[in-house]
């Protein structure tokens, strides 16, 4: 006998129920997956998934490595990565939610707009997008040519935009060759216009032109490189999660010459995002501080004076007393003025935290639009670009 109507909607709808039990649900802790915060699916090298939290909570303290739960393959938890196909289906799933992003992110209208212009920013564009870019990780600023550098996933590592989201150039292959870049994590751009990546497949840091064509590579220096900025006088502060450690680089980019690899800061934790002021020199870091229980990691912002002086220190339990929720910094940036930028990947939030002098005082600039902002950088005449991993894109908030 053949099903009614309604017999088949409930088919469909056990069906939709049964798909949401067994593949968006983390299988360590049972939570459902979701697009934002912690819960965000995460592939490992061995293929299995589980939520971002899980990750955080099985990886080793010192070292980062853990074993996947189901094959017990290891891999360090700066190895995952966004799993695709499944935040793809839970937008499926959830096409309301889906329809309010989409609304929020492409137009910058409304609520967006109020909180970012009474700061003194507007949202101008976005640029990128799913197959332009691929889960990007850094971005970049060049002030002489107003040329955005981002770091991401694609065929081509490197992508150098206009601000009108105009592509003029790309270039860094994943391999083994000089031009190569396996796995970026970050990217700065010199004063005299080269690009530095730091690429985790080979745990080193490579110097390019802005044609792609290599100039300098140094591997020996150091355990995992990560962040990056340049400074005013045309070095390099990079951080090193692994050693704890932050250091400067200083080379002849033009000619491929390295001159010095200083560590200028020891005994951090986890440091991986830095900013250097271009108008002071102060240098912010961010700590990913390790787990303790169920709960996922926090994060301490350090501000240090040109000479490596600590001037001040804030983490997420500090700044919680001050915000409504906790705060998970995962990027770091100083505007024309000197005022400390974070955003936060988990609240989809970018937050102004004052001056070093007054450091903290906490001010939301951006509170809807974002996904997963992971990187900032602002352009010389202080418009706000945020690189949003979470829709693969660009978005311009210029000063008003």
């Amino acid at each position: 006998m053949s099903a009614t109507a309604p017999d088949r909607m409930q088919i469909m709808t056990e069906l939709v129920k049964e798909t949401e039990v067994s593949l968006l649900e983390c299988k360590v802790c049972f939570e459902k997956y979701s697009q934002k915060k912690k819960h965000r699916p995460r592939n490992l090298p061995c293929g299995h998934v589980m939520c971002l939290e899980c990750v955080f909570s099985l990886a080793h303290p010192r070292n980062f490595r853990l074993e996947c739960p189901f094959c017990r393959r290891a891999c360090k938890s700066s190895e995952t990565s966004d799993c695709l196909p499944l935040l793809h289906l839970i937008e499926i799933l959830s096409p309301a939610t889906n329809i309010s992003l989409a609304s929020r992110t492409t137009t910058g209208t409304g609520n967006e707009a109020a909180v970012s212009a009474s700061l003194g920013l507007t949202f101008n564009l976005s640029f990128g997008g799913w197959g332009t870019l691929i889960d990007p990780t850094g971005i970049a600023m060049c002030r002489g040519s107003d040329c955005v550098v981002v770091a991401h996933d694609g065929k081509k590592r490197i992508k150098l935009f206009g601000l009108s989201g105009s592509c003029i150039q790309q270039f860094g292959e994943r391999g083994d060759a000089g031009n190569d870049i396996k796995y970026p994590l970050d990217v700065t751009v010199t004063l005299d216009g080269h690009v530095v990546v730091t690429d985790s497949g080979d745990r080193s840091v490579k110097v390019f032109d802005f044609n792609g064509i290599g100039k300098l590579v140094i591997r020996e220096s150091f355990c995992l490189p990560w962040g990056l900025d340049t400074t005013p006088e045309n070095d390099v502060i990079l951080s090193d999660p692994e050693a704890g450690a932050l250091s400067r680089l200083t080379a002849n980019f033009k000619k491929g010459e390295l001159k010095k690899v200083q560590k200028i800061q020891s005994n951090l934790c986890n440091p991986r995002e830095v900013a250097v002021s271009q108008t002071s020199g102060i240098i912010a870091v961010i700590e990913h501080l390790i787990a303790k229980g169920p709960n996922y990691s926090s994060t301490r912002v350090k501000i240090f004076s040109a000479d490596m002086k600590l001037i001040g220190q804030m983490d997420s339990f500090g700044l919680n007393l001050v915000f409504p929720f906790k705060i998970y910094a995962t990027a770091v940036a100083f505007d024309r003025e000197g005022h400390i930028i974070v955003a936060d990947a988990y609240n989809q939030v970018v937050l102004c935290l004052g001056k070093p002098e007054e450091f903290p005082v906490l001010r939301p600039i951006i509170t809807q639009g974002l996904s997963y902002p992971v990187a900032l950088t602002y352009t010389a005449s202080n418009s706000l670009i945020v690189l949003d991993s979470g829709d693969h894109s660009v978005k311009v908030y210029t000063a008003s």
